[in-house]
């Protein structure tokens, strides 16, 4: 993530970034720790208990650049400003999903122009990964 964010932006810009489902904050954690503001949104209560916990243990200058939001990636635009980010994640989320389009729409507005949308999806189905996978 972040050789995408370096190859993006220009060095040393603060970025206003947007981790949906960030689950217990480990990838939010490392860009508020670079230097960004990172708002983390998670719809788990037990991962978001594991965010703010890991998050107490960090200094107050991370801390402060670190927000976590309660709510589900669908709903962005009730918590947020369209163009309010500008970098959105999604990462091991859509495949949880039925219907992705309404959720891929709703991330791509949360974008400012120029931003980067980051998704990655598993694939349990892939022949590659099935071994590893299994157990």
């Amino acid at each position: 993530m972040e050789e995408q964010i370096a190859g993006r932006f220009p060095v040393g810009q603060r970025l206003r970034v947007l981790d949906v489902g960030m689950g217990r904050g480990a990838q939010a954690l490392r860009l508020a720790r670079a230097g960004h503001q990172v708002t983390g949104l998670e719809r788990d209560e037990t991962l978001i208990a594991a965010a703010r916990a890991a998050l107490a243990g960090e200094p107050e200058g991370i801390r402060a650049r670190m927000r976590i939001v309660a709510g589900d990636g669908r709903d962005t635009g009730v918590h947020f400003l369209p163009g309010g980010f500008d970098v959105v994640l999604c990462h091991g989320v859509l495949m949880h999903v039925e219907e992705p389009d309404a959720l891929l729409a709703g991330l791509a507005r949360m974008l400012a122009p120029g931003g980067l949308l980051s998704l990655l999806v598993r694939n349990g189905d892939a022949p590659a990964l099935r071994p590893g996978l299994s157990g």
